[in-house]
């Protein structure tokens, strides 16, 4: 195992010696690494530009992706063990390495999760899945924080189905240093655990919460204000990345009206299919937070495809469901998706480049396919998630096998 890490390190940092990227990992890494070694903040001007140095080799002009810190400064925590590297390369391939692990674990947990077992060549299968796939590879290679918070809700979610409430309470809290991640799940999990009286879950939540912000706030007393000038900044210099401004770029007529449509049709559904969790199983709650990640990405939250990586455990809830109440016809499903998932979104994602400021950038297509693809498959399952029972039908194909 341990011959088998230090290959996987050696290969990433072959790797990123001969390419470039990183770029939202190492706004972070500067930011941490001179908050550490020089005691500058990490929102200063002069770690924007050192970091805009790193990028463009220059400041950003006007209109160009300034690449700030951005994130709340308690995510500091999850930098400073790469930031002690000052060789950005190496810092970038540990990094690297401790995504392409959370990715399989991320899978793993999710089929935990969802009570899927499969065959280990299946899982090995997967776990390349896993990995491959454009909303994996994508943040794998531009070191987005995406994945290691997905790993965080999974793991949250584990901690929740065995009752280790203050371990998921920890986890939940560390979640928001994505804040546009779980700005909907955590309080739907708060709703659930006052149906359940499942109080640690609330009150570790909020008190890692509140301990991390006010010892933050004893290094810069101000870093909240801070923080806010460059979220406040961000849609300036990024394209759009909410639903509803898509629409208007596509639409300029009546996409406004539609992603309002959208955003109200999506809370309407969330809030009916909250009340319905409330004092439900685990597994109506785990179905329901699936949702609710997807949700998230459409309602006019603004996100990005990195993102979507939570959306893992819904897509393995949705295979794992179908592999278990349609047998041949589910694995031609399962199958089907992957195709799909692993080469559709590629070829989609390649066939719709454009370039932006001389740089090949992501289309806006690319935020649709996934989660309407969860939504349809959610609503497939739900009646066998949400209602364990098994039907007659299942009970007839039991009785045949045994005929046989």
């Amino acid at each position: 195992m341990l011959f088998a890490l230090v290959g996987l390190i050696y290969a990433n940092y072959q790797y990123v010696k001969q390419n470039s990227g990183g770029n939202d990992f190492l706004p972070r890494w500067v930011g941490t690494r001179l908050f550490l070694t020089q005691d500058l903040s990490p929102y200063s001007d002069e770690v924007n530009r050192e970091i805009q140095e790193m990028i463009f080799g220059r400041e950003a002009s006007s209109g160009e992706d300034k690449s700030l810190f951005v994130y709340p400064f308690y995510s500091i925590f999850i930098y400073s063990p790469y930031a002690l590297f000052s060789d950005y390369n190496l810092a970038r391939a540990l990094w690297m390495t401790t995504l392409e692990i959370s990715l399989i674990a991320i899978t793993l947990g999710s089929l935990s999760l969802s009570q899927w077992r499969l065959h280990p060549v299946l899982i090995i299968l997967l776990m390349i899945f896993s990995i491959l796939w454009y909303h994996a590879m994508r943040p794998l290679i531009n070191g987005n924080t995406a994945i290691v918070i997905a790993l965080m809700i999974v793991g949250a979610f584990l901690a929740i189905r065995a009752n280790v409430d203050s371990l998921a309470g920890f986890l939940l809290a560390m979640t928001t240093i994505k804040p546009q991640m779980v700005i909907l799940l955590i309080p739907f999990i708060f709703l659930w655990a006052i149906s359940q009286r499942r109080w640690m879950l609330i009150w570790s939540t909020l008190g890692i919460l509140i301990l991390m912000i006010a010892g933050m706030s004893l290094l810069i007393p101000d870093w909240i204000v801070q923080n806010l000038r460059q979220i406040l900044a961000y849609p300036q210099y990024t394209l759009p990345s909410t639903q509803g401004a898509i629409l208007q770029e596509w639409l300029p007529g009546i996409g406004s009206e539609l992603g309002w449509l959208m955003t109200i049709i999506l809370a309407g559904v969330l809030i009916w299919e909250w009340r319905a969790a409330w004092g439900k199983d685990f597994q109506w709650f785990f179905w329901t937070a699936c949702l609710t990640l997807v949700i998230t990405n459409l309602i006019g939250i603004r996100t990005t495809t990195a993102n979507y990586i939570a959306l893992v455990p819904a897509l393995i809830l949705i295979f794992a469901s179908w592999d278990r109440h349609w047998d041949l016809f589910g694995k031609f499903l399962i199958g089907f998706s992957y195709i799909f998932l692993l080469i559709g979104l590629w070829w989609l994602f390649i066939l719709t480049l454009t370039e932006t400021q001389h740089q090949a950038t992501q289309s806006s297509v690319m935020f649709f396919p996934l989660p309407l693809f969860l939504w349809i498959g959610l609503y497939w399952i739900r009646w066998w998630v949400v209602r364990p029972e098994k039907l007659w039908l299942d009970h007839l194909k039991q009785f045949h096998k045994k005929m046989n």
